[in-house]
């Protein structure tokens, strides 16, 4: 029995991954705007022992309002409600460094983690897409390049924010009538290329310090942020080789970047589509395939590569003279899977946009529990993942189903752990250390974090 054990997060999004799952019977048109919704899911998450769930987002209306549940509660708001319902489980929202200021971002997720026990995690994203640029202002989105430098700079600011108080910075002597030591307080007074943010921040220090730090992009750009930054990584692979190669990668990345490869943590998205056998399974994702309406699935694509609409022909292969990734300004890292993937198996146009229905280019598995199970297996102990991200195609179901049908397998394999235990952090669910106080130097000593309460 291996004492390695998978690190698991619960993709959450709307009636589920796959764009057709709302024409289901069982779904609910609404739930993406329904908090008890978010709150059973949240729960059900909780009872299979999972180190976190995940929201997506953006600033901007995804989609068209024919094809699927559009618009989003915002994620920071959610979660906070959340943090309510639950004990244990990490929450992890995403946020934008493109159309956000340093500032006020940091106060909210300390916000997040003193107010849910130091469970808080941010997934940082820098926002492709023309649509989101118009909403602040911008004609066209800014470089690939520039929106990781603007990241960079910004996470060096939201770091000296939240390292702005020291841990023992509150005195609360009523005595002395002395509340707190304005020697720990530590202004950024920073001016750089993108922003210039003079004071301290009006949040104490939180539980985990600051949140776990999340990164999902697999462009040159993105890879090199991860191994300044990242603490987990979600990422997108179709094949076994192209994720042990990204997995090996990445960790020779980090350990270059002058940091432990076992600090960052590599979960690939998955999603999985069960049955009671491996015919029922493929009978359940056939289901969901017949639902998708094509014309929808070609608009999204012909989006994604760039193309013109009415480009793509859909009992044809995609075209040879589609851009190399080096063209993209988007979704760099998408754009090459997707185009891989279509290239390998000589995929056309109707099939390829059934195959991306599900997850958008992560890995759809139909089987049964045992082959889901093995398929997570495989790729957590041949070198490819430290855990995943659960996709499930439609919710509640698939995550019902996953945790009452695949946790008690892994469990048994001796993969997942059959409790939480004691309260920790999400940054002690992870296995990582809590980060010490960039201000704090030999001579002065910090004090242990806050009570979990």
């Amino acid at each position: 029995m291996t004492t390695r054990q998978l690190h698991l997060n619960a993709f959450l999004m709307n009636t589920g991954h796959h764009e057709a799952s709302w024409r289901l019977p069982e779904s609910d048109p609404y739930a993406h705007v329904d908090l008890a919704h978010y709150v059973r899911l949240a729960r059900i998450a909780e009872r299979g022992t999972f180190d976190s769930l995940f929201l997506a987002d953006g600033p901007q209306l995804w989609s068209n309002l024919a094809q699927r549940p559009a618009g989003a509660l915002e994620p920071l708001t959610l979660l906070t409600a959340l943090a309510t319902a639950t004990e244990h489980i990490g929450l992890i929202a995403t946020a934008s460094t493109s159309y956000n200021s340093p500032y006020n971002l940091a106060r909210k997720f300390a916000s997040l983690d003193i107010i849910s026990g130091g469970r808080a995690g941010w997934n940082i994203v820098t926002t492709a897409g023309a649509e989101a640029a118009r909403n602040f202002g911008l004609e066209h989105e800014p470089a690939h390049a520039e929106r990781y430098a603007r990241a960079a700079e910004f996470l060096d600011v939201a770091l000296k924010l939240w390292d702005s108080w020291e841990d023992d910075a509150i005195v609360a002597d009523k005595t002395a009538g002395v509340w707190g030591d304005d020697s720990r307080i530590h202004p950024p007074r920073h001016r750089g290329t993108y922003f210039s943010v003079a004071g301290a921040l009006n949040v104490p220090r939180s539980p985990q310090g600051y949140p776990l730090l999340v990164q999902a992009g697999s462009s040159e750009d993105g890879k090199a942020f991860a191994a300044r930054y990242a603490e987990a990584v979600f990422t997108a692979q179709q094949t076994l080789a192209d994720a042990q190669a990204f997995y090996r990668d990445l960790k020779t990345r980090t350990r270059r970047a002058g940091r432990d490869p076992e600090h960052v943590k590599v979960l690939p998205g998955i999603v999985p589509v069960l049955g009671s056998t491996e015919a029922e399974a493929r009978a359940n994702e056939q289901v969901l395939e017949d639902h998708i309406v094509y014309d929808h699935g070609v608009a999204r694509l012909e989006s994604l590569l760039q193309l013109e609409p009415g480009t793509l022909e859909p009992d044809a292969e995609l075209p040879a003279d589609l851009p190399p990734e080096s063209a993209v300004e988007g979704a760099k890292s998408r754009y090459t899977l997707v185009v891989e993937l279509a290239r390998r198996e000589r995929l056309t146009v109707r099939r390829l946009i059934g195959r991306l229905g599900g997850g958008r280019g992560h890995l759809t598995f139909a089987g049964t529990p045992e082959q889901v199970a093995d398929q997570i297996e495989t790729w957590f102990t041949e070198g490819a993942a430290d855990g995943f991200n659960i996709m499930p195609a439609v919710l509640p179901s698939g995550l019902e189903a996953f945790v009452e049908h695949v946790v008690p397998i892994l469990r048994a394999r001796g993969l997942l752990r059959t409790s939480y235990g004691p309260r920790q952090t999400l940054r002690q669910r992870y296995g990582l250390p809590r980060p010490a106080n960039q201000y704090v130097t030999a001579t002065t000593s910090a004090s242990p974090a806050p009570a979990l309460v």
